[in-house]
């Protein structure tokens, strides 16, 4: 366990352009507390209106306006962006023995997943029982069973960095200049 201490943070702005009106709350929630504890713990920050959560492993090119107009669009409290994953390895048709399609590690056409890119009402966090509580389980798996969890399917770019491959992929998409999730000029 760390030792408790005071951290002074001091933000900079870079660049001139016109910004968004963005608030950043840095909340301490424990090292021990699972993701639906973290999330229930921001209840004080949060006030009373819609927000958006995410993981700091993953990047994409979602369009978070329009996530925002379809969460907002039918009234549920909660809204998940379903992802296609990228494939781990190469793609094939086969019509007997002959390969009439190849891609190398395409995104994957079938099936869904959790992209982690969220937009969720306050009443969300009454889902959630307390510190122990890991937010892919109970909270989403109640949510979906009282009707009240919406998936936006985005189709465009997605990838998680969950290992030393996937970060070496991403640095490299970056360090080239083709990053397809930076959608800012």
């Amino acid at each position: 366990m760390l030792p408790s201490k005071s951290y002074l943070w001091r933000v900079e702005t870079h660049g001139t352009g016109e910004r968004d009106d963005w608030n950043v709350a840095l909340v301490d929630t424990g090292q021990t507390t699972n993701k639906g504890g973290r999330i229930k713990r921001l209840a004080p920050y949060l006030g009373d209106g819609t927000f958006m959560l995410t993981w700091g492993d993953g990047v994409s090119d979602i369009d978070l306006r329009r996530l925002l107009e379809f969460h907002r669009g039918h009234g549920k409290l909660a809204t998940l962006t379903a992802v296609r994953p990228p494939a781990r390895f190469g793609h094939i048709e086969l019509e007997g023995d002959v390969v009439t399609e190849f891609s190398e590690k395409p995104q994957a056409r079938e099936g869904w997943i959790n992209g982690a890119f969220f937009v969720l009402e306050r009443a969300v966090l009454d889902y959630i029982d307390g510190d122990d509580t890991e937010w892919e389980k109970e909270p989403l798996e109640r949510l979906a069973a009282d009707g009240q969890l919406m998936a936006y399917r985005h189709d465009g770019y997605w990838q998680c960095m969950d290992t030393l491959r996937e970060r070496k992929l991403l640095e490299q998409l970056w360090d080239t200049g083709e990053a397809p999730w930076k959608v800012w000029q």
